[in-house]
């Protein structure tokens, strides 16, 4: 025995459209409630999996953009410290002119005692100058050895060695740290030695004088190295930047595909509720014309 009840052709048909209007009110206030029009593979599953490989991308070069912007942080904490560097050879500098013309030993003796000092500063400022563990200054913390980090910044996210996608940068060479690093002064010793500061006579202006020109060959290594890490920085900063705009082009191309237009979705749900009010007000209307059966009895 069958259940089913019979319903009048009138009845079936304003019944599905009735029906059919409900189903798509709970799609647009999806829509509405997600911003998405395309929420999964079975709304539309072309521009579903096309905006998820966009966005995907978008995720791995943000990803290597944090790695640049950090590569950036490294040139500039170096930078930063050659310029310190700069900033204490010049005092050494003029600690070793103003001990040429000091007329007494002693005086001379105090003031290679401050050169010395501020040499130690100078290692310090690059032993100091490092981000996250990387120091392309110095890493080895002993007594004026050079050596320094190197490291290496990705680009993009292939991986085909044909292609330009890194930068190699290396530290200070170990070479141009010990020309950076003046030699000590020597403050007391034998007269008439050409290295002791603390003395009288010609023997003394020539170890200073030759102190003056290993801070003048230092300082042109800072500044050489400052200029080249500081383009590197630059060209860092312009593949950051590039990539930003990279991925608010791939985000952007991928909210194209999936999200909804939340006006023309609003201007829908109102005119589906207004249709649903007139499905309603159709069935009720075939339903009468059923009833009117019961006045024959």
């Amino acid at each position: 025995m069958s259940n089913e009840i019979s319903l009048s052709s009138a009845t079936r048909t304003n019944l599905l459209s009735l029906q059919n209007t409900t189903n798509l009110i709970g799609v647009t206030q999806q829509r509405l409630a997600t911003g998405l029009k395309v929420n999964n593979a079975l709304d539309d599953a072309l521009a579903f999996f096309r905006a998820r490989n966009l966005n995907s991308r978008a995720e791995d070069l943000s990803a290597i953009k944090d790695q640049i912007n950090g590569g950036v942080s490294v040139l500039t904490a170096a930078t930063q410290g050659l310029e310190s560097m700069e900033s204490v050879l010049k005092q050494m500098k003029a600690i070793a002119q103003s001990a040429i013309s000091a007329p007494e030993s002693t005086t001379r003796a105090k003031l290679a005692s401050q050169f010395n000092e501020l040499r130690t500063q100078v290692d310090a400022i690059a032993f100091d100058s490092s981000f996250n563990g990387v120091n392309l200054l110095k890493n080895d913390p002993g007594h004026f050895r050079g050596g320094a980090d190197q490291m290496t910044v990705k680009f993009n996210e292939r991986t085909d060695p044909k292609q330009v996608n890194q930068l190699l940068i290396s530290g200070l060479k170990a070479s141009d740290y010990k020309s950076i690093m003046a030699t000590s002064a020597v403050t007391v010793g034998t007269a008439g030695s050409t290295v002791v500061w603390g003395q009288t006579g010609t023997a003394a202006i020539r170890a200073i004088t030759a102190a003056i020109s290993a801070i003048d060959s230092a300082l042109v290594t800072v500044r050489q190295s400052a200029q080249q890490f500081g383009t590197n920085a630059s060209m860092l900063q312009i593949r950051a930047d590039f990539t930003t705009n990279i991925i608010n082009t791939l985000k952007g191309g991928a909210s194209e595909l999936v999200n909804a237009d939340l006006n023309e979705e609003s201007a829908n749900l109102l005119s589906l509720q207004t249709r649903q009010q007139l499905g309603t007000i159709s069935l009720s209307i075939a339903q009468r014309s059923e009833q009117s059966i019961l006045r024959l009895f």
